[in-house]
């Protein structure tokens, strides 16, 4: 190369140069410049998205059905006394097949019938199809 030894030796001793005209860069914002970026930007989310867990929907047999169905019936009958109950119910996933059981504990406020919602007192609104156990005390 040009048979010099040192390709950079006509620089090495120079002073660093300092413009004038424009003020020197912070060393955290030089930094930045050299920071890795997310190329594929949502990928890590997608991952983490397919790889989050949901439970599958227990399908109740007949039995099971009617056994919900009656402690139903019983609630409506004191549903004026707004009962203490503990449901678990089934909570759908809104992105993927499956869902999570929750299990809340409250007082019921009312039944809406047509809409097939059990209503607790907190505003918690039940799908009456989601219920997989009603625990009532003593009732």
């Amino acid at each position: 190369m040009g048979g010099r030894e040192n390709d950079y030796s006509d620089m090495i001793h120079r002073n660093h140069h300092i413009s004038k005209t424009h003020p020197q860069m912070q060393v955290s914002v030089r930094a930045a410049q050299f920071a890795p970026f997310q190329a594929l930007t949502g990928y890590g989310d997608a991952i983490r998205e397919v790889s989050r867990l949901t439970d599958r929907r227990v399908e109740l047999d007949e039995y099971e059905k009617e056994r919900i169905n009656q402690k139903l019936l019983r609630l409506k009958g004191r549903i004026r006394e707004h009962p203490a109950i503990a449901v678990t119910y089934f909570v759908p996933d809104q992105k993927k097949d499956g869902g999570v059981y929750v299990r809340v504990t409250g007082r019921v406020q009312g039944m809406k019938e047509y809409e097939h919602i059990l209503v607790m007192e907190d505003g918690t609104r039940i799908t009456i199809e989601e219920i997989l156990e009603i625990d009532m005390g003593d009732a």
